[in-house]
């Protein structure tokens, strides 16, 4: 019997070093999580809490993950499902704002006038102004523009870490892209 407590002692020391290494390779990476994170939300605090939520299960969760995979992408697939999550709860409320044939003409103009014209107006745009019309994005599309445009993640890490095929990373981005340049073009006619 004395011989079990020193093998359950080491035991309980071994998992104890690989929790703490966890710990430390996961907040290491903590930047690029909030990074991800800002890009998906429309305000530093709702992405200070997605960040945290995501940390919370990551830690939780901590020996379902496999050493020696990517622990980035583990992370950020978290924190995507939160996100979704999150986008669901949202997208349960009704709309209150009627989309009206009106709304997209300045959409229509830009299409028809060329990237000169767009790129002028994309200018005046301020990054808040990005942050808000990607926040209007529908979170399906929203996540994949984030993973690729932004976080330059190849359709193959995107598809991955958002556990979908390639082909629906590919579509989704064209529409969310769609959706962002129509959203852009609407704040700059109002701004």
């Amino acid at each position: 019997m004395s011989e079990a407590t020193p093998d359950h002692a080491r035991e309980i020391a071994g998992e104890a070093r690989d929790r703490i290494r966890f710990e430390e390779e996961a907040l290491a990476l903590a930047d690029q999580v909030y990074r991800v994170a800002r890009r998906l939300v429309p305000s530093p605090e709702e992405a200070e809490d997605l960040v945290q939520d995501t940390y919370v299960r990551a830690f939780r969760n901590w020996r379902s993950f496999e050493a020696g995979t990517n622990l980035r992408a583990w992370l950020l697939r978290i924190l995507t499902n939160l996100n979704i999550d999150r986008g669901r709860r949202a997208q349960r409320a009704p709309s209150t704002q009627p989309v009206e044939e009106g709304d997209y003409f300045l959409y229509d103009r830009l299409d028809e006038a060329g990237a000169g014209e767009e790129h002028r107006l994309v200018e005046r745009l301020s990054q808040d102004s990005i942050v808000e019309a990607l926040a209007a994005v529908p979170h399906d599309f929203r996540d994949v523009v984030v993973l690729v445009d932004i976080g330059e993640f190849s359709y193959a890490d995107a598809a991955q870490i958002l556990d979908v095929p390639i082909g629906t990373v590919m579509s989704r981005l064209h529409r969310g892209r769609r959706i962002l340049k129509q959203q852009l073009a609407d704040m700059a006619a109002t701004g």
